[in-house]
């Protein structure tokens, strides 16, 4: 059984003021006794005993009252509680990465990222040097700014998560991330990175403007037949050090895309008019025609 000094103190109280519950009662008991002695004395002194002991516990109930109120910071002062390790964010990448480009004939709706990521063989986090080169602060960032871990979900309310989650169900539209900060320092670098089952998603960065600590939110927002099954993590950089990763699974199938056909104008053919074929005049004879005898033949 573990005992620390904070329930070390709580028992102490609580044996304190059941000894002085313990001394009022001895010291009624004892006055009660002592007025039925038939001896002065003797009853005196009974009597006597018994009001000390009573002031003895009215002692008893100061001591509980200080020793809750002042005992465990005075015992921090004499014993000072040794550091807890803070835990190291272990980051576990299962990247499927193809170094040569695949060309599909099908057109997909999944965007190609402009920047391709190889995660080193410890697992660390580092910046590429493509979103580096886009670098245009020149604060100095304090080496000494820390982030909380990310929580995750779908919904929030004054930079706090509700119901957060680190597994999604299809379909969905978009997914916060909050934390809280602190040491930041106003116009320095900082870079946001996402990441699906190791593949560079999605980045940002820009100048710090949150001021030195507080409490924040961001959001991954894609189109609903974008969120691919897998893993997907985010990476908050502060100049080049990365500060804390979070990652969250989507399950499920994202919706299919619907395209609407658009409408084609459709020529009307137009009609040509065709050849009528006029009659020649027939051969009328003339009044003034006389047609050849024709030789009747004899008998």
């Amino acid at each position: 059984m573990n005992l620390d000094i904070h329930a070390a103190v709580v028992m102490a109280v609580i044996l304190t003021i059941l000894g002085a519950l313990l001394s009022v009662w001895s010291g009624f008991r004892a006055i009660r006794k002592g007025r039925k002695v038939a001896y002065f004395r003797l009853s005196r002194r009974q009597v006597a005993a018994g009001w000390w002991t009573i002031i003895f516990a009215v002692f008893l109930v100061g001591f509980a009252f200080l020793l809750g109120r002042f005992g465990e910071p005075v015992s921090y002062r004499l014993f000072p509680p040794s550091p807890s390790p803070s835990p190291t964010p272990t980051i576990s990448l299962t990247p499927t990465i193809s170094l040569t480009p695949t060309i599909s004939l099908t057109p997909t709706i999944t965007p190609t990222p402009e920047i391709s990521y190889t995660p080193t063989p410890t697992g660390t986090p580092f910046l590429p040097i493509v979103i580096e080169a886009q670098f245009e602060s020149t604060v100095t960032p304090n080496p000494a700014a820390i982030f909380s871990p990310l929580v995750f979900s779908l919904y929030v309310n004054n930079y706090r998560a509700i119901n957060p989650q680190k597994v999604f169900q299809n379909p969905i539209s978009r997914v916060f991330v909050t934390y809280s900060y602190d040491g930041m320092t106003n116009g320095a670098q900082w870079t946001a990175i996402w990441y699906l089952n190791g593949q560079l998603l999605k980045y940002e960065t820009g100048s710090w403007e949150g001021g030195t600590g507080g409490a924040g939110q961001y959001e991954l927002n894609l189109p609903a037949e974008q969120w691919l099954t897998g893993i997907y993590q985010l990476v908050f950089f502060v100049g080049t050090d990365w500060k804390v990763v979070g990652e969250f699974r989507v399950m499920g199938e994202p919706p299919t895309a619907t395209v609407s056909p658009t409408p084609s104008l459709t020529r009307t053919p137009t009609l040509t008019p065709t050849a009528t074929h006029t009659p020649l005049p027939s051969w009328t004879p003339r009044p003034t025609d006389t047609r050849w005898p024709s030789q009747t033949p004899t008998k």
